[in-house]
């Protein structure tokens, strides 16, 4: 026992002691500073209300797909037959995911919007998280931009190449989008130390969301094998 402690009052230091094992109980953002709270607050709420927006697209978003891949079969059927399975017919393929993301992107692109901006002003004392956010929110702000390819006219191109070259328009898309290629909602580790009770069942809901969109996407894998077929792409 050191010295101070030995000649502390009992009843001070039994209050210390108390004080000491009830921050080691409490929840971590208890321990934040008040900036980092706020950031994360503020992340949160965004974060929920782009989840939000894209589990309620979920019903237009499939119509919007069939309507996509009847486009492709009826515009460009087998316009890639006899084509090779080689680094270009794996571009294509990456195409033929973009249009299709894109798609569903563009059916509210106002919320990308809102959550990259508010979120590209957030910041940490941990630098990393910050950046892990800024990242986030600059592809979703790529993905808001990019303008859906032109896929028929692109794999028409190609096939008139001999499949030889890809015209430039798959390449300079494929440049954006697969970088910035990510799902609706991010929420990092690093976060959690700044999370508090008040955020706790907004979060639950959000992942709740979450898990729904990500059936949604690995139901939409089908759509990518269709548009593929009708092609006759091999990735």
């Amino acid at each position: 026992m050191s010295r101070n402690a030995r000649h502390m009052p009992f009843a001070l230091l039994s209050a210390l002691t108390a004080t000491l094992a009830g921050l080691a109980l409490a929840p971590a953002g208890a321990l934040a500073s008040p900036a980092d709270l706020a950031a994360t607050h503020a992340y949160v709420q965004a974060d929920a209300q782009l989840v939000q927006a894209a589990w309620s697209k979920i019903r237009p978003a499939e119509a919007t797909l069939r309507r996509l891949l009847g486009q492709v079969r009826s515009e460009c059927p087998l316009a890639a037959a006899n084509s090779p399975q080689d680094v270009d017919s794996e571009q294509l393929s990456n195409e033929v995911i973009g249009t299709i993301v894109i798609a569903v992107v563009r059916l509210d692109p106002s919320a990308g919007r809102q959550f990259a901006r508010v979120t590209k002003r957030l910041t940490w004392s941990n630098r990393s998280l910050t950046s892990t956010v800024h990242s986030y929110a600059s592809h979703v702000a790529t993905l808001v931009q990019l303008a859906p390819p032109k896929l028929c006219a692109d794999v028409r191109a190609w096939a008139a190449s001999g499949f030889q070259t890809l015209p430039s328009s798959t390449v300079s898309f494929d440049a954006r989008f697969v970088p910035a290629w990510v799902a609706a909602g991010e929420l990092p580790g690093a976060l959690s130390p700044y999370e508090t009770g008040e955020e706790q069942p907004l979060l639950r809901l959000t992942i709740k969301r979450e898990s729904e969109l990500s059936e949604f996407e690995a139901r939409e894998v089908e759509t990518w094998g269709h548009m593929m077929d009708a092609l006759d792409l091999w990735p």
